[in-house]
């Protein structure tokens, strides 16, 4: 019996089904493609551990140096630029990942270069256009989120580390090559820099300038280096160099990748929208020291969110490729399983936060910031139901109903401001944490209901 399950477990990561003609060269395979797909889990989930370390190290230095209040101002300037960035941006490696699969199996290396300097050039127009975008808005929000007109000049700095943010075409090519190793490491190089200035600030008693001036810095030269790193994953595929194919009838040569592409770039604005608005919403009602105290709360309870976004990550390229291979057995296997890994990491995080939230907060922040447990504790509740629901949005995306996706999207953000809008003025600054477990619950019940029904209506030797 546990044999069989230990089989099963394999098949599911692997993406691929237990019937075939040579069951032990299938066995082999899958148990040498469970082995990767686990290692890569692992650099990954210790990656992005030990990077959120290094930033919580960072984060800690800025709040001692800055205290509550320029510490929120701080943030409310990183806040405003990331909105717009999420408002304008192309996350293209959806789409890139979805249609390269494709060409993958006709071999046609030509149009995979084609296709990524199409989702290159989706990129570079939505970063200017989102760096544009953060300067207005600096300029005609700030007063109204207790930002100062001097701070305007702030935000137009942070907008250059977002007109340089190109992320969506290295991180395809990244994925596609299983470099995850590369994705697991490659911000740990630019975290350790950002703490090391942090330091130098420190001793120097520098002030809420400097610091924008280095999160700014430091963000455009992890940018790069994650681009450069793309392009030459690109290279040991054997794709020809982006630079050297013509961007002429891009829309006509891939018809479907652009309506895939803003699809999928709305439900991800809409579902990433709210967790940065939401920073917004606190210093319009209870002003810059209360938005830094939520910010903190919700930036370390995205520790636990990105576990989701790496298991994502790792499977979604499998899931593709399962569902475009009529492998419907082991899509669904490998969509339970990622599931109930996901849950266990939810549970374990709330109950690690119940117990020794408080003592971390006072030891790394100072006692000003130990309020920010409450808000910690709520957010990652939200966080679980996140968690369960990122692996049916990915399968649903490989499945080709982007629509739903976005539809959920739209559903549960209206939810969210909804509820936000209520709560912050009843409840403080933990009301935006109630409004991120409505959102949580809606986006679960609805993605989940959509993935099982449409795998049940396959035909009975499709889903085994």
């Amino acid at each position: 019996m546990n044999l069989g399950r230990s089989s099963h477990l394999r098949s599911a990561i692997a993406g691929t089904s237990d019937h075939s003609e040579n069951p032990e060269g299938r066995f082999n395979t899958e148990k040498s493609l469970f082995r990767r797909r686990s290692e890569s889990l692992l650099h990954l989930i210790g990656g992005s551990i030990g990077t959120a370390l290094l930033m919580f190290a960072s984060i800690s230095i800025a709040a001692r140096a800055l205290g509550p209040a320029a510490f929120g101002t701080l943030v409310l300037i990183l806040a405003i630029g990331r909105v717009c960035e999420r408002l304008l941006r192309f996350e293209s490696w959806q789409p890139l990942i979805r249609y390269v699969a494709l060409e993958e199996a006709a071999g046609n290396n030509a149009n995979i270069a084609r296709l990524y300097l199409y989702g290159l050039l989706l990129d570079i127009t939505a970063a200017f256009a989102a760096a544009l975008v953060a300067v207005g808005a600096g300029l005609v929000l700030g007063p109204y989120i207790g930002l100062r007109p001097e701070h305007a000049g702030l935000v137009a700095i942070y907008a250059l580390a977002i007109a340089c943010n190109i992320r969506g075409v290295p991180s395809a090519a990244l994925r596609m090559a299983g470099r995850f190793r590369t994705l697991a490491y490659i911000q740990a190089v630019s975290a350790i820099m950002r703490l090391a200035l942090a330091f130098v600030l420190l001793f120097q008693g520098a002030g809420l300038a400097a610091f924008v001036v280095l999160w700014t810095a430091i963000q455009i030269l992890d940018a790069a280096i994650f681009f450069l790193l793309g392009l030459k994953s690109l290279r040991d595929q054997g794709v020809p160099s982006l630079f050297s194919v013509s961007w002429r009838g891009l829309r006509q040569a891939f018809p479907g990748f652009l309506r895939f592409a803003m699809s999928t770039n709305l439900s991800s604005t809409l579902r990433t929208f709210s967790h940065e608005a939401d920073t917004l919403l606190v210093g319009f009602f209870m002003g810059p020291a209360a938005a830094g105290l939520y910010f903190l709360a919700r930036r370390i309870a995205k520790v636990a969110q990105q576990i989701g976004d790496l298991v994502q990550m790792v499977t979604y390229p499998d899931l593709a490729r399962s569902w475009h291979a009529a492998k419907r057995a082991a899509f669904g296997r490998l969509v339970r399983f990622v599931q109930i890994v996901l849950a266990g990491f939810g549970l374990t995080a709330i109950f690690g936060v119940w117990l020794f939230g408080k003592p971390v907060l006072a030891a790394a922040f100072g006692p000003d910031f130990v309020d920010a447990y409450p808000m910690l504790l709520a957010q990652l509740v939200a966080v679980a139901l996140i968690l369960h629901a990122a692996p049916s949005r990915s399968a649903l995306l490989a499945m080709n109903r982007p629509a739903f996706v976005l539809a959920t999207a739209a559903v549960s953000t209206v939810v969210f401001f909804a509820t936000a809008l209520f709560a912050i003025p009843h409840y403080g600054a933990i009301g935006a944490n109630f409004a991120h477990i409505a959102f949580g619950i809606v986006t679960a019940i609805a993605l989940d209901a959509a993935l099982w029904r449409g795998i049940g209506r396959q035909p009975r030797e499709l889903v085994g």
